[in-house]
Protein backbone atom coordinates (compact mmCIF):
# COMPACT_ATOMS: atom_id res chain seq x y z
CA UNK A 1 0.00 0.00 0.00
CA UNK A 2 0.88 3.27 -0.97
CA UNK A 3 2.50 5.96 2.07
CA UNK A 4 1.25 9.22 1.87
CA UNK A 5 -1.15 11.62 3.56
CA UNK A 6 -3.88 11.34 0.56
CA UNK A 7 -3.80 7.74 1.22
CA UNK A 8 -4.50 7.83 4.83
CA UNK A 9 -7.43 10.36 4.60
CA UNK A 10 -8.63 8.22 2.04
CA UNK A 11 -8.27 5.02 4.24
CA UNK A 12 -9.81 6.78 7.35
CA UNK A 13 -12.78 8.58 5.07
CA UNK A 14 -13.51 4.57 4.39
CA UNK A 15 -13.28 3.77 8.24
CA UNK A 16 -15.59 6.69 9.31
CA UNK A 17 -18.33 5.84 6.52
CA UNK A 18 -21.09 8.68 5.62
CA UNK A 19 -22.48 11.43 8.25
CA UNK A 20 -25.77 10.39 8.96
CA UNK A 21 -26.73 12.63 11.94
CA UNK A 22 -30.47 13.64 12.69
CA UNK A 23 -31.06 13.72 9.05
CA UNK A 24 -34.43 15.37 7.93
CA UNK A 25 -33.91 18.95 9.59
CA UNK A 26 -32.69 20.52 6.47
CA UNK A 27 -29.02 21.25 7.82
CA UNK A 28 -25.99 20.27 5.83
CA UNK A 29 -23.76 17.38 7.10
CA UNK A 30 -19.90 16.30 6.14
CA UNK A 31 -17.63 14.38 7.31
CA UNK A 32 -13.82 13.78 6.42
CA UNK A 33 -13.08 15.48 3.11
CA UNK A 34 -13.55 19.18 3.29
CA UNK A 35 -11.67 22.32 5.18
CA UNK A 36 -14.13 22.14 7.73
CA UNK A 37 -16.87 19.17 9.30
CA UNK A 38 -19.87 20.17 9.75
CA UNK A 39 -22.39 18.74 12.04
CA UNK A 40 -26.22 19.24 12.22
CA UNK A 41 -26.79 21.06 15.25
CA UNK A 42 -30.51 22.74 16.85
CA UNK A 43 -31.83 22.98 13.14
CA UNK A 44 -28.20 24.46 11.79
CA UNK A 45 -24.99 23.51 11.24
CA UNK A 46 -22.16 23.50 13.30
CA UNK A 47 -18.62 23.43 11.68
CA UNK A 48 -15.65 21.88 13.21
CA UNK A 49 -11.73 21.91 11.92
CA UNK A 50 -8.69 21.09 13.72
CA UNK A 51 -4.93 21.91 13.10
CA UNK A 52 -1.84 20.46 14.20
CA UNK A 53 1.66 22.47 14.17
CA UNK A 54 5.24 21.00 15.22
CA UNK A 55 8.34 22.82 16.00
CA UNK A 56 10.55 21.95 12.84
CA UNK A 57 8.02 21.31 10.50
CA UNK A 58 5.36 24.61 10.65
CA UNK A 59 7.37 27.22 12.53
CA UNK A 60 10.65 26.99 14.03
CA UNK A 61 11.23 28.09 17.92
CA UNK A 62 15.01 29.11 17.36
CA UNK A 63 13.44 31.91 14.88
CA UNK A 64 9.92 32.97 15.41
CA UNK A 65 8.79 34.64 18.52
CA UNK A 66 6.28 32.64 20.86
CA UNK A 67 3.47 35.06 20.23
CA UNK A 68 4.05 34.77 16.51
CA UNK A 69 3.68 30.81 17.11
CA UNK A 70 0.57 31.43 18.74
CA UNK A 71 -0.97 33.52 16.20
CA UNK A 72 -0.15 31.21 13.51
CA UNK A 73 -1.71 28.25 15.10
CA UNK A 74 -5.04 30.25 15.40
CA UNK A 75 -5.27 31.80 12.16
CA UNK A 76 -4.66 28.44 10.47
CA UNK A 77 -7.65 27.27 11.22
CA UNK A 78 -9.72 30.90 10.43
CA UNK A 79 -8.11 29.98 7.00
CA UNK A 80 -10.10 26.78 6.95
CA UNK A 81 -13.45 28.90 8.28
CA UNK A 82 -12.50 31.22 4.99
CA UNK A 83 -12.79 28.54 3.02
CA UNK A 84 -15.97 27.25 3.56
CA UNK A 85 -17.09 31.13 3.80
CA UNK A 86 -18.25 31.02 7.15
CA UNK A 87 -18.51 32.60 10.95
CA UNK A 88 -15.47 31.48 13.23
CA UNK A 89 -17.23 31.35 17.22
CA UNK A 90 -14.93 29.75 19.66
CA UNK A 91 -11.60 27.76 19.77
CA UNK A 92 -9.86 24.88 21.78
CA UNK A 93 -6.24 24.41 22.15
CA UNK A 94 -4.09 21.73 23.20
CA UNK A 95 -0.29 22.55 23.68
CA UNK A 96 2.64 20.49 24.53
CA UNK A 97 5.58 22.43 25.96
CA UNK A 98 8.83 21.66 25.85
CA UNK A 99 10.28 20.98 29.44
CA UNK A 100 12.95 24.27 29.72
CA UNK A 101 10.36 26.75 28.56
CA UNK A 102 9.80 29.51 31.13
CA UNK A 103 5.95 30.61 31.90
CA UNK A 104 6.95 33.55 30.53
CA UNK A 105 7.11 31.72 27.28
CA UNK A 106 4.11 29.85 27.60
CA UNK A 107 2.24 32.98 28.35
CA UNK A 108 3.43 34.82 25.14
CA UNK A 109 2.25 31.53 23.23
CA UNK A 110 -1.38 32.11 24.18
CA UNK A 111 -1.44 35.93 24.20
CA UNK A 112 -0.24 35.27 20.50
CA UNK A 113 -3.84 33.28 19.89
CA UNK A 114 -5.62 35.56 22.08
CA UNK A 115 -5.09 38.68 20.71
CA UNK A 116 -6.01 37.23 17.30
CA UNK A 117 -9.03 35.74 18.63
CA UNK A 118 -10.04 39.17 20.18
CA UNK A 119 -10.05 40.60 16.95
CA UNK A 120 -12.22 37.99 14.78
CA UNK A 121 -14.81 37.45 17.58
CA UNK A 122 -13.78 33.82 18.46
CA UNK A 123 -13.08 33.28 22.43
CA UNK A 124 -10.70 30.69 23.43
CA UNK A 125 -12.64 28.06 25.79
CA UNK A 126 -10.73 25.52 26.63
CA UNK A 127 -8.14 23.07 25.91
CA UNK A 128 -5.40 20.69 27.25
CA UNK A 129 -1.98 21.58 28.82
CA UNK A 130 1.15 19.30 28.66
CA UNK A 131 5.23 18.92 29.08
CA UNK A 132 7.82 16.54 27.96
CA UNK A 133 11.29 16.72 26.76
CA UNK A 134 10.44 16.93 22.91
CA UNK A 135 9.45 20.21 21.13
CA UNK A 136 6.82 22.55 20.85
CA UNK A 137 3.30 21.04 19.45
CA UNK A 138 0.11 23.19 19.17
CA UNK A 139 -3.27 21.51 18.52
CA UNK A 140 -6.21 23.84 17.83
CA UNK A 141 -9.96 23.09 17.35
CA UNK A 142 -11.94 25.73 15.88
CA UNK A 143 -15.61 26.04 15.70
CA UNK A 144 -18.02 27.74 13.39
CA UNK A 145 -21.27 28.77 11.87
CA UNK A 146 -22.83 29.14 8.64
CA UNK A 147 -23.71 33.10 7.84
CA UNK A 148 -27.56 33.98 7.69
CA UNK A 149 -26.79 35.18 4.13
CA UNK A 150 -25.16 31.75 2.84
CA UNK A 151 -24.46 27.95 3.11
CA UNK A 152 -21.25 26.75 3.64
CA UNK A 153 -19.28 26.11 0.57
CA UNK A 154 -17.98 22.74 -0.60
CA UNK A 155 -14.76 21.71 -2.50
CA UNK A 156 -17.20 19.48 -4.01
CA UNK A 157 -19.59 21.88 -6.21
CA UNK A 158 -17.77 22.75 -8.76
CA UNK A 159 -18.88 22.68 -11.95
CA UNK A 160 -18.14 22.48 -15.73
CA UNK A 161 -17.50 25.79 -17.19
CA UNK A 162 -16.76 27.67 -13.75
CA UNK A 163 -14.22 30.22 -13.81
CA UNK A 164 -11.50 29.85 -11.33
CA UNK A 165 -10.19 32.75 -8.91
CA UNK A 166 -7.39 32.86 -6.30
CA UNK A 167 -7.01 35.56 -4.19
CA UNK A 168 -3.80 37.47 -3.01
CA UNK A 169 -0.15 35.99 -3.74
CA UNK A 170 1.32 32.77 -4.13
CA UNK A 171 4.78 31.37 -3.76
CA UNK A 172 7.51 31.96 -0.93
CA UNK A 173 5.72 31.77 1.85
CA UNK A 174 8.78 30.53 4.01
CA UNK A 175 10.13 33.74 3.36
CA UNK A 176 7.93 35.39 6.09
CA UNK A 177 4.56 35.01 4.90
CA UNK A 178 3.30 32.16 6.21
CA UNK A 179 4.05 33.09 10.24
CA UNK A 180 2.47 36.31 9.48
CA UNK A 181 -0.40 35.82 7.08
CA UNK A 182 -4.17 36.84 7.44
CA UNK A 183 -6.67 34.66 7.20
CA UNK A 184 -9.05 35.61 4.22
CA UNK A 185 -12.48 35.39 6.34
CA UNK A 186 -13.74 39.06 5.54
CA UNK A 187 -13.28 37.85 1.39
CA UNK A 188 -15.18 34.70 1.86
CA UNK A 189 -18.02 36.49 3.77
CA UNK A 190 -18.51 39.00 1.29
CA UNK A 191 -18.01 36.90 -1.98
CA UNK A 192 -21.10 34.28 -0.05
CA UNK A 193 -23.06 37.35 0.67
CA UNK A 194 -22.85 38.64 -2.82
CA UNK A 195 -22.72 35.57 -5.22
CA UNK A 196 -25.07 33.50 -2.79
CA UNK A 197 -25.19 30.02 -5.38
CA UNK A 198 -23.01 31.09 -7.63
CA UNK A 199 -19.97 30.19 -5.22
CA UNK A 200 -20.04 26.86 -6.32
CA UNK A 201 -16.73 25.49 -4.69
CA UNK A 202 -13.97 26.48 -2.50
CA UNK A 203 -11.18 26.06 -0.18
CA UNK A 204 -7.60 27.43 1.21
CA UNK A 205 -4.54 26.91 -0.52
CA UNK A 206 -2.41 25.59 2.97
CA UNK A 207 -0.27 22.70 0.59
CA UNK A 208 0.17 24.62 -2.56
CA UNK A 209 -1.46 24.86 -5.56
CA UNK A 210 0.06 21.80 -7.07
CA UNK A 211 -1.52 19.53 -4.57
CA UNK A 212 -5.03 21.36 -3.42
CA UNK A 213 -6.66 22.15 -6.87
CA UNK A 214 -6.40 18.05 -7.53
CA UNK A 215 -8.42 17.84 -4.27
CA UNK A 216 -10.94 20.25 -5.47
CA UNK A 217 -11.08 18.65 -8.95
CA UNK A 218 -11.54 15.28 -7.06
CA UNK A 219 -14.04 16.20 -4.78
CA UNK A 220 -16.20 17.90 -7.67
CA UNK A 221 -15.33 15.05 -10.02
CA UNK A 222 -14.33 17.61 -12.57
CA UNK A 223 -10.58 18.69 -14.37
CA UNK A 224 -9.27 22.52 -14.00
CA UNK A 225 -7.19 24.29 -16.73
CA UNK A 226 -4.90 26.96 -15.38
CA UNK A 227 -3.95 30.02 -16.90
CA UNK A 228 0.52 30.14 -16.99
CA UNK A 229 0.34 33.49 -17.81
CA UNK A 230 -2.33 33.85 -14.88
CA UNK A 231 -0.79 32.01 -12.42
CA UNK A 232 2.68 33.76 -12.93
CA UNK A 233 0.90 37.35 -12.62
CA UNK A 234 0.07 35.98 -9.03
CA UNK A 235 3.70 35.45 -7.80
CA UNK A 236 4.50 36.88 -4.90
CA UNK A 237 7.24 39.76 -4.24
CA UNK A 238 9.49 37.01 -2.25
CA UNK A 239 8.74 34.05 -4.81
CA UNK A 240 10.07 36.81 -7.81
CA UNK A 241 12.96 37.53 -5.87
CA UNK A 242 14.23 34.39 -5.49
CA UNK A 243 13.14 32.42 -8.57
CA UNK A 244 15.90 32.23 -11.67
CA UNK A 245 13.55 31.94 -14.42
CA UNK A 246 10.03 31.91 -15.06
CA UNK A 247 9.66 28.08 -14.61
CA UNK A 248 11.33 28.22 -11.51
CA UNK A 249 8.88 31.19 -10.75
CA UNK A 250 5.75 28.51 -11.75
CA UNK A 251 7.12 26.04 -9.66
CA UNK A 252 7.13 28.43 -6.08
CA UNK A 253 3.58 29.45 -7.38
CA UNK A 254 2.28 26.35 -6.98
CA UNK A 255 4.03 24.40 -5.09
CA UNK A 256 5.24 26.47 -1.90
CA UNK A 257 2.28 25.79 0.45
CA UNK A 258 1.49 27.66 3.24
CA UNK A 259 0.08 30.36 1.16
CA UNK A 260 -3.49 30.51 3.03
CA UNK A 261 -5.10 32.42 0.63
CA UNK A 262 -8.73 30.74 -1.67
CA UNK A 263 -9.03 28.98 -4.36
CA UNK A 264 -12.49 29.27 -5.78
CA UNK A 265 -15.11 28.46 -8.13
CA UNK A 266 -17.77 30.48 -9.80
CA UNK A 267 -20.46 30.33 -12.28
CA UNK A 268 -19.54 32.22 -15.34
CA UNK A 269 -22.23 34.31 -15.33
CA UNK A 270 -21.65 35.60 -12.26
CA UNK A 271 -17.91 36.95 -13.10
CA UNK A 272 -19.03 40.60 -13.00
CA UNK A 273 -20.32 40.52 -9.51
CA UNK A 274 -16.40 40.05 -8.50
CA UNK A 275 -15.22 42.54 -10.61
CA UNK A 276 -17.39 45.18 -8.52
CA UNK A 277 -16.78 44.38 -5.26
CA UNK A 278 -13.62 46.24 -3.74
CA UNK A 279 -11.49 43.53 -1.30
CA UNK A 280 -8.34 44.45 0.41
CA UNK A 281 -6.25 41.87 -1.95
CA UNK A 282 -5.91 41.08 -5.72
CA UNK A 283 -8.73 38.90 -6.40
CA UNK A 284 -7.57 37.21 -9.94
CA UNK A 285 -8.77 34.88 -12.53
CA UNK A 286 -6.65 31.98 -13.27
CA UNK A 287 -8.63 29.00 -15.24
CA UNK A 288 -11.66 27.07 -15.90
CA UNK A 289 -13.31 24.34 -14.63
CA UNK A 290 -13.44 21.04 -17.39
CA UNK A 291 -14.91 17.96 -17.75
CA UNK A 292 -11.58 15.84 -18.49
CA UNK A 293 -10.83 15.28 -15.05
CA UNK A 294 -7.49 16.48 -15.72
CA UNK A 295 -5.55 19.43 -13.99
CA UNK A 296 -3.28 21.27 -16.54
CA UNK A 297 -1.70 24.47 -17.52
CA UNK A 298 -2.35 26.60 -20.60
CA UNK A 299 0.92 28.28 -21.71
CA UNK A 300 0.55 31.11 -23.98
CA UNK A 301 -0.02 29.65 -27.62
CA UNK A 302 -2.99 27.20 -25.71
CA UNK A 303 -0.89 24.02 -25.36
CA UNK A 304 -1.91 21.93 -22.55
CA UNK A 305 0.58 20.26 -20.16
CA UNK A 306 -0.40 18.23 -17.02
CA UNK A 307 0.21 20.55 -13.62
CA UNK A 308 3.59 18.89 -12.30
CA UNK A 309 3.47 17.23 -9.17
CA UNK A 310 4.37 19.53 -6.14
CA UNK A 311 2.75 21.11 -2.86
CA UNK A 312 3.34 19.72 0.42
CA UNK A 313 2.14 16.28 1.66
CA UNK A 314 3.05 14.94 5.48
CA UNK A 315 3.88 11.49 6.14
CA UNK A 316 5.84 10.39 2.62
Amino acid sequence: MAKGENQLIDWLKAQAGKVAWRQGDGAQSMGIGDDMAIVPWGGSSLLIASDMLLDGVHFDTKVHAPDEIGRKALAVNLSDCAAMAVRPVAFLTSIALPHHWTQQRAQELMRGMVELSERVKCPLIGGDTNSWDKPLAVDVTVLAEPFATHAPVLRSGARVGDRLFVTGALGGSLHGHHIRFLSRGDVAERLGATLGSDLHAMMDLSDGLATDAPRMAAASNVGMVFERAALLSVASVAAREHAADDDALLQSVIGDGEDFELLFAVDPAAVEKIAALDFDCAVTEVGCVTDDRYVMFADENGSLIHMPAGGWQHFR
